[in-house]
């Protein structure tokens, strides 16, 4: 029983070279601490990672939406020409809901573009036929088919347009 008691005594003192036990603790210590450095660092990257494409997706959307309501307002403008000049309270109606739906686009940063007279650019314009225009410099755009628009600077949708040859 003695011998038991000696023994359990040996056990609890300390080692004998507690000097390189502590240094070993402290590596040990700064190596976790190391990882868990990188582990949060690694979360910050994914978090941005997940806010930047989660952002990408919902301006995508809203650029899908805009161009389904530029389709709408283009249809607007076709019957508002067909009915120039008719004094009629649809007709007036339908000339405030134009105005609305372009405020709100220009509120979201939609914004048309003027083409009629300016050189042919493929990036903001879509040539779709060819016209003979007297007085007019060769690859000027003489006619607008479809009004452009840009959003934030950038082209949500090109003109489509004549151009002269």
């Amino acid at each position: 029983m003695e011998s038991d008691i000696y023994e359990n005594e040996q056990n609890l003192l300390p080692p004998a070279d507690l000097v390189a036990e502590i240094q070993i603790l402290k590596e040990e210590l700064l190596d976790e601490r190391d990882r868990n450095l990188r582990t949060l660092a690694d979360f910050k990257n994914y978090r941005r990672r997940i806010e930047r494409d989660g952002n990408k997706i919902a301006e995508e959307s809203k650029r899908g939406m805009m161009i389904a309501l530029l389709d709408i307002i283009d249809d607007m403008e076709k019957v508002l020409e067909y009915a120039k000049g008719a004094k009629l309270p649809s007709v007036d109606g339908l000339q405030i809901i134009h105005k609305k739906f372009l405020t709100m686009l220009e509120s979201q940063g939609v914004l048309p573009f003027e083409c009629i007279g300016m050189p042919f650019d493929h990036n903001l314009h879509e040539a779709v036929a060819m016209a003979t225009h007297e007085g007019s410099e060769p690859r000027t755009v003489v006619d607008e088919l479809r009004h452009g628009y840009l959003w934030n600077n950038g082209l949500l949708r090109p003109a489509q347009v004549r151009v002269s040859g």
